[in-house]
């Protein structure tokens, strides 16, 4: 069981994922549908993972020095500062500013958003387990897998906005189309990427099912499989469906993607325990 520091840590984490993810997402998903209204979402995220950002951060230092006044220590920010978590501080706070300024400049400013967004989510390369593997095509793999999810992230709640209307059924129905076309994609690439890294971190199947490591992992891989499931049933029987003209199927699709929404932050959640709480099997 973690300590107090040990569980603000993980909260912390799992708020940083969910700011940054989603904040890119938004984006990723709004420049590449040609999204209204989004701005305002983008915005919220993005600062909650400024917030976690900083938090973290602090909690680093307070880790170190084993009490809360390490969160506020000039002498150990400043040592943190010269590590890999500077580094992805550093990231996290231009990416993440990046994206908001971006969404107020006009037309281009969304891809200025975007490109704020890859790098808030480049971050998480320098931390954790991977960045300790110093393996070029693991760290591509990292990279990939996350910005497939961020975009996954980033279509459900302007989709379900788009399918809460009878005004907006046809423009819901398109985004899903065009969205399930674009996933025919990003949804191996987010698997072969993820089994590729699970692979190189665990390294054996004794390892996988022996260790809490290992068991969290099948946590998290079981509740992909759910999601999984849940975008094949939007695909193939609630999008066609819409389109088709049956109003039925935007409530179904709505739901659908409210139960997506909280596995995610299930998945979400698992991973901060991951990357916080265990440490890799040996």
């Amino acid at each position: 069981m973690p300590d107090a520091f040990g569980l603000a840590a993980i909260i912390t984490k799992f708020a940083l994922y969910l700011g940054v993810m989603s904040a890119a997402g938004t984006v990723m998903a709004t420049c590449m549908f040609r999204l209204d209204r989004t701005r305002g979402l983008a915005v919220a995220f993005a600062v909650l993972g400024l917030m976690a950002t900083i938090l973290a951060f602090s909690l680093r230092g307070a880790n170190l020095t084993g009490d809360v006044s390490g969160m506020t220590d000039p002498e150990m920010l400043g040592l943190l500062w010269t590590t890999p978590v500077g580094t992805a501080l550093l990231l996290r706070l231009v990416g993440l500013g990046q994206l908001i300024g971006g969404l107020f400049i006009g037309r281009v400013g969304i891809w200025v958003s975007v490109v704020g967004g890859v790098i808030a989510v480049w971050s998480f390369d320098h931390v954790g387990h991977v960045s300790g593997r110093e393996t070029t095509l693991l760290d591509i793999a990292l990279v990939l897998h996350l910005l497939a999810v961020a975009l996954w992230i980033g279509v459900l709640m302007p989709l379900k906005r788009l399918a809460s209307s009878s005004a907006t059924y046809a423009s819901a129905a398109e985004m899903g189309h065009r969205f399930g076309v674009v996933a025919s994609v990003t949804v191996p690439v987010l698997i072969i990427a993820g089994g590729y890294m699970a692979y190189e971190l665990v390294g054996s199947f004794s390892a996988l099912i022996g260790t809490r490591y290992g068991q969290a992992l099948i946590v998290k891989v079981l509740l992909v499989g759910l999601l999984l499931g849940l975008a094949a049933a939007n695909k193939l029987r609630f999008i066609p469906a819409l389109r088709a003209g049956d109003p039925a199927a935007a409530g179904h699709l709505s739901k659908s993607i409210s139960v997506e929404w909280l596995v995610i932050l299930a998945v979400l959640g698992t991973t901060a325990v991951l990357t916080t709480n265990l440490t890799l099997p040996t």
